[in-house]
């Protein structure tokens, strides 16, 4: 009865996860398939606290309670702007918990071999839960455990050190250039075929030095992949940790003999690696190059900007949106920084409200994380038929009378197509410098994130609107007729 419920519960939690993740791919859809979530999530934990195994209620009861405070202070306190971050941390957690999980694994298993070397029937009898699943398994199903585990214990060790770094650099405590060792990739196949050899060793009896020998290669790997890679590649890599935390959840998943983390594992797993794909080919990044790390670097000088920046002010800024029939704002992550959602909305709104053509041109991996302009955006109460990918309104902009750009730098950077040794050379962008009239909303005359001058804020028909993206906004409201 208690496998029929809980591989029932575990089938529902499956669907609902899977609707969820099917939704959250539409603006519409997005907050239904949260709850989808939300629920599938509940349902797979009472059925595991009741189902086959179960015991330690005080210690259960403990940790959820913890965690859900944690959670709930730390969704409280996070702003938008470190939601990039954040997502990086929690998937530090995943690998962790994968490496855990798979010591525990060969702990048991070390254990079960002493008890049947000293013959012990007593201790043998008393197993249950994990324990005695290992103990029933025979020669050649624990040799599959072992690779299991193995794997497990490796894709979950670079996930945590990769993840590790991916929140320092996303968060500023970590350098976002682009850093290897001495040696670059051969350390890391270096390590990656060391890895392969204590396998080797560790099916043929070698015992748990070999896996912590080969846990300590993975958290090399994890490091010196990500520190490999540059700031502005950093959507493509969060991306890329929320594969891995899924391929390593999937690999504990058959260590514990858990169908539904196999089946969670298996989708985030999958899902994350085809959003790296898509996030590659909108950065024109080869996939390899991004799970081997070391991209972003350039091949030569690059081409010398001429001219210089005009500010402009905003009663110039408010006169020709006044005048403008057509209007494209282009978000990036300065709008995060600054909170300038809301004000960007009344903006649109009060721009709408006299007749004018207001869109949004959101690039694949404007912010840093996929879809954080679209959720800022959501949250703004943007209307979700204005706010349009790159592909659908690129041909656009040579008919558009102005087009605001707010906190935003490589997505709109020519020198994508211009400069041929370029850190984003090929990389497609929004051709905003076709438009009659840019408005670049920036702090001062910084590079931004990814440390790449930007030939768009010296063009003839751009302006620079200086100055907090949210003031400079709030700024235009009331000078709007």
């Amino acid at each position: 009865m208690e496998y029929g419920f809980t591989t029932a519960a575990y089938v529902v939690a499956a669907v609902l996860f899977i609707l969820s993740l099917g939704g959250l791919s539409g603006q519409e859809s997005a907050k239904r398939a949260v709850w989808y979530g939300i629920v599938g999530m509940a349902l797979a934990v009472v059925a595991t606290l009741i189902g086959p195994g179960a015991g330690l209620w005080w210690l259960s009861a403990i940790l959820i309670v913890a965690g859900g405070i944690i959670g709930w202070i730390v969704a409280k306190r996070v702003q938008m702007t470190e939601m990039p971050q954040l997502v990086a941390a929690m998937h530090s957690l995943v690998g962790l918990a994968a490496v855990f999980i798979g010591f525990n694994t060969e702990i048991e298993m070390a254990r079960i071999s002493e008890m049947l070397a000293t013959a012990d029937a007593n201790a043998l009898n008393a197993l249950a839960g994990f324990a005695k699943k290992v103990f029933e398994k025979s020669p050649a199903e624990l040799a599959i455990l072992r690779v299991e585990t193995f794997l497990g214990v490796f894709i979950g060790a670079v996930t945590f050190t990769g993840s590790v770094i991916a929140y320092g650099k996303l968060a500023g405590k970590v350098d976002g250039k682009a850093k290897k060792l001495p040696g670059g990739h051969v350390l890391n196949a270096a390590a990656a075929l060391g890895s392969l050899v204590l396998l080797v060793m560790y099916l043929n009896g070698a015992g748990t030095w070999a896996l912590i020998a080969m846990t300590l290669l993975a958290f090399f790997i994890g490091y010196h992949l990500i520190m490999g890679i540059g700031g502005a590649d950093m959507p493509v890599v969060v991306s890329m940790l929320n594969s891995y935390s899924g391929w390593a959840a999937a690999a504990i998943g058959f260590s514990l003999s858990n169908d539904l983390l196999i089946v969670v594992g298996a989708l985030v797993g999958s899902s994350g690696a085809i959003l790296s794909y898509i996030m590659c080919k909108a950065m024109n990044r080869s996939f390899i190059s991004v799970i081997l790390g070391g991209f972003g670097g350039t091949t030569g000088p690059a081409m010398e900007v001429t001219g210089e920046q005009i500010a402009i002010d905003a009663e110039g800024v408010a006169a020709a949106l006044n005048d403008a029939d057509s209007v494209i704002i282009v978000p990036g992550y300065g709008m995060a920084v600054a909170q300038a959602q809301q004000s960007v909305s009344e903006l649109t709104r009060k721009l709408r409200a006299k007749g004018k053509n207001v869109r949004f041109a959101i690039h694949p991996v404007a912010g840093r994380l996929p879809g954080h302009m679209n959720v800022l955006l959501a949250e703004a109460k943007v209307p979700y038929d204005i706010v349009l990918e790159m592909d659908e309104i690129n041909e656009d902009f040579p008919d558009t009378d102005v087009v605001i750009v707010i906190g935003s730098n490589d997505i709109v950077n020519p020198a994508a197509q211009e400069d041929p040794n370029s850190p984003i050379a090929g990389m497609p962008v929004l051709e905003v410098w076709k438009a009659k009239q840019v408005f670049v909303s920036k702090r001062g005359q910084g590079t931004g994130y990814s440390g790449i001058e930007n030939p768009l804020f010296y063009k003839e028909n751009t302006r620079m609107f200086y100055g907090d993206a949210k003031k400079s906004v709030d700024q235009l409201l009331p000078m709007l007729d």
